[in-house]
């Protein structure tokens, strides 16, 4: 059984900074793909950053350059440093395990946590 625990989330001025983690528990942490998903009311949950078992980073056009996806495998937690921050990162950000549904599409497939909220406000 593995538990995340999202934190970092909260209010900050567009331009910007904040880092996110996601702790994760359990013992096959460093086996597993990890991605930052983020989720706004009314619209659907999207994938923003994931990094692979071997540290591969992949960004989401939105984010890319302004977002680095980093792990701590001996700590089981997840890294989002977000710079820059524009009003429209404002979301409930979530962690998850990941895995590629296809060449180009990777999907969560783990249980989600409560999430940590951004909101990006003058």
């Amino acid at each position: 059984q593995v538990q995340l625990r999202e934190s970092g989330g909260g209010l900050v001025q567009p331009g910007g900074s904040l880092r996110l983690s996601c702790a994760a528990s359990g013992s096959r942490f460093s086996i597993n793909h990890w991605g930052w998903f983020r989720q706004a009311p009314g619209k659907q949950r999207e994938l923003v950053a994931w990094i692979t078992i071997s540290d591969s980073t992949n960004y989401a056009d939105s984010v890319k350059g302004r977002c680095t996806i980093s792990r701590a495998n001996a700590e089981n937690t997840v890294y989002l440093q977000m710079n820059s921050l524009k009003p429209e990162d404002t979301a409930v950000y979530y962690c998850n395990t990941v895995r590629p549904a296809s060449a180009s599409r990777w999907v969560p497939f783990g249980s989600w946590g409560q999430g940590t909220q951004v909101t990006v406000s003058s």
